[in-house]
This record gives C-alpha cells, structure tokens and sequence, in this order.
C-alpha cells in the first residue's frame, strides 16, 4: 500500500450509505454560523456520482421555487452527519444531466413499485473491540562504566575472601582437657549358700514303715 493510500484509509468513514442515482434523499449537512453550528436539511434527487476513495462525491438536485439548484457534498466528509433515502427512483443512466431542462412534475424520475425504502450502509472498516494493550516501559538511568566495574571488582573478591575461609581447616586452641572417671560401684558380699545333704532313704527302709503301720 502506498503512503498516500494508506494516509486516506484513516481517513474513510466506517460506514457509509449505500446511494444509487435516481434515489430522491435527504442529507443532513452540519453548518457552522460563527460560533454556533446547526444542522441543515436538504432533500433531492442524486444526479450522479463522483470519485472515489476520501475523494468520493455525490450530487443532489432539488427545484426551490421554480429555481433549479444543485449541491454536492463530499460522502466521506466529516461535515455530513447523515443520509436518509425518501424514494426509490428508476435511472437507466449515470449522470442524470436530462432532468436539468425539465420543469415540474417531469423534472422527477419514476418510482419504483413496491420498493423498500431503506438506508443500506457499507461497511468499510471493521470496529475491532479489542484495544491494543500499552506496554509500560520503565527508563532506567544508564550507570556510568567505571562505576559498574568497580562493584564487579567488588564482589569478586568478596566472593574469594568466603571460599578461602571455608576451606582454611579450624585451628584449635585451647588445650585439650581431660577428665578421669572413677568407679564408685562397691562390691557387695554374696553370701553362699551351702546346700544340706539330703538324706537318701533306701527302698527297704520305706518297706518297712508301711508294714509297721
């Protein structure tokens, strides 16, 4: 896309009435009297069309006591609100340039029979909901060179000054104490116990108490 086509493409309108040539319409342009600004009404038949893209023109035609008088208006045009369409007319031409030598009844074309009236609008952009979402960038202060090599510097040695303490092994000082641990258990006495003899009683002595018995 060129620079200039893609500039006038900000510039078009979302949606814009569908006009054909023939059609009798009423355009309700914006006028500016000093500081106030009003809207005026116009109504008549579209002659022709003009251009295309932001250049893009139509011209309305209207008979205002007995006088012929024409506007165009710009289609894209910012000044132009609205466009509404009273009457479908037949047109078997692009210009409609006849009717300017015409009075009265005649200077209009036919209606179309059983026609809908109805304002049809072109979509030419498509509204997008979603909204481009803003990336916060934070600006950081550019620090100077010598600043930053200095820290490196640094903590490197910080970091050797750690790992030559890990590995230096632990000197002991103080000198090693010694405790001695007595026993205090006492021996107790075990008493012996002698065992009696028992005396033995002969299987014939037994016999002999129970036949006394």
């Amino acid at each position: 896309m060129d620079i200039i086509k893609s500039i006038e493409h900000e510039h078009l309108k979302e949606k814009v009435p569908e006009l054909k040539v023939g059609n009798t319409v009423r355009v309700h342009a914006k006028i500016k009297e000093g500081n106030r600004e009003r809207i005026q009404v116009f109504e008549g038949i579209i002659i022709k069309k003009q251009g295309g893209g932001v250049n893009e023109t139509f011209t309305v035609r209207k008979i205002s006591y007995g006088v012929g008088v024409e506007k165009t208006f710009l289609l894209h045009s910012p000044m132009v609100e609205k466009v509404e369409v009273v009457r479908v007319g037949k047109a078997r031409r692009a210009k409609l340039y006849y009717l300017r030598d015409r009075i009265g009844k005649a200077a209009r074309t036919k209606e179309k029979v059983g026609a809908k009236i109805e304002t049809k609008e072109i979509v030419l952009k498509e509204q997008l909901d979603e909204t481009p979402v803003e990336e916060e960038t934070v600006e950081t202060p550019a620090e100077p060179v010598e600043e930053v090599k200095a820290e490196v510097v640094e903590e490197k040695r910080e970091e050797t000054a750690q790992a030559e303490e890990v590995e230096k092994p632990a000197i002991e000082t103080e000198n090693p104490v010694s405790y001695e641990t007595t026993d205090t258990v006492s021996e107790e006495k075990v008493e012996e116990v002698k065992e009696e003899p028992v005396k033995e009683e002969t299987v014939a002595e037994e016999e002999t108490k129970k036949e006394q018995e």
